[in-house]
């Protein structure tokens, strides 16, 4: 398949959110990397990848329904659902989200440029 891989870096990068890896996602987020989570904030790579250590915890996370969008040989926008079971400072915000993943190739790899998780609702009417 042509979008394997965008779809290999899309696993990957869920199973680093997984698994509460930041060393892993250091190795797969864009150096300018921006992240927009489900609640609204916006969080840079060094941010993004504090969480774990700033109090989130994911139990399962995975990204269902992957569509991949090509635009040109070096970005690709990914939009899916983000299914995941996750505490943050004890709390549970799990759920369902839309996600859009925006992958880009600077040089040979492919890498997370951005993410933003949002509601997930059924269209209107």
């Amino acid at each position: 398949m042509a979008d394997e891989d965008v779809l290999d870096l899309v696993r990957g990068w869920a199973a680093a959110e997984q698994d509460n890896d930041s060393a892993r996602l250091d190795r797969l987020l864009a150096p300018d990397f921006v992240g927009v989570g489900a609640a609204g904030f916006v969080l840079n790579r060094q941010q993004w990848l504090a969480r774990f250590d700033n109090g989130l915890r994911n139990r399962a996370f995975a990204v269902e329904q992957p569509q991949v969008h090509r635009y040109g040989p070096a970005t690709a926008v990914v939009v899916g659902v983000d299914a995941q079971q996750t505490s943050f400072s004890g709390n549970d915000v799990s759920g369902r989200f839309r996600l859009s993943l925006t992958a880009v190739r600077p040089d040979a790899d492919w890498l997370v440029g951005a993410v933003h998780i949002g509601a997930l609702q059924a269209a209107p009417g």
